[in-house]
């Protein structure tokens, strides 16, 4: 009667109760990606051999609060990953940091962390070398209780391209007005 108690107590658990947890990919390249002087790894001062490291950034929010699960795996470089809340300034590296870490289980080249995150909030990842000379091809993931929400953010081209484009329509419905 108890075994039978706690069977349907799981299946129970298992079909309302537990937290679905999801998983989003990414990949990129730091090798042609800006560079800033980076933080330690506590936020506590600035590196004294990451003074130019490339970076690439992931902006994001949740869908869940609770626990998320960050990793960055690269090949041939020393990796070093960080996450920002709400704004993440290459100029002013030491505000805004929650975490960040170097060599995840003493491992070169896998760097991550667990870090509790909250609906309506702004996050960013970023992706950098331990060194100047550190760059290149990366995979990461975060995994969590809810999922991930990215935006795609327009470059500036774009927006320099759509102004053009707004320009040429002006002009055109001017001079047929005047014509």
């Amino acid at each position: 009667m108890i075994f039978r108690t706690l069977a349907s107590a799981a299946a129970a658990f298992a079909l309302f109760g537990g937290a679905q947890a999801a998983t989003y990919d990414f990949a990129g390249d730091t090798t042609a990606a800006p560079t800033y002087h980076r933080a330690l790894a506590g936020f506590s001062g600035l590196s004294a051999v990451g003074t130019a490291v490339h970076y690439q950034t992931l902006s994001f929010s949740v869908d869940a609060a609770g626990a998320y699960d960050f990793s960055s795996k690269v090949t041939g470089w020393d990796n070093f990953t960080f996450l920002y809340k709400d704004v993440f300034n290459p100029a002013d590296a030491l505000s805004n940091g929650v975490i960040g870490n170097d060599d995840l289980g003493g491992v070169i080249g896998t760097s991550g962390f667990s870090a509790n995150l909250s609906v309506g909030t702004t996050y960013i990842m970023v992706t950098t070398g331990f060194e100047n000379f550190d760059a290149g091809a990366y995979a990461n993931s975060i995994s969590g209780v809810g999922n991930v929400i990215t935006a795609a953010v327009p470059e500036p081209e774009s927006y320099a391209l759509m102004a053009l484009g707004l320009g040429v329509v002006a002009f055109a419905a001017r001079r047929r007005k005047h014509a």
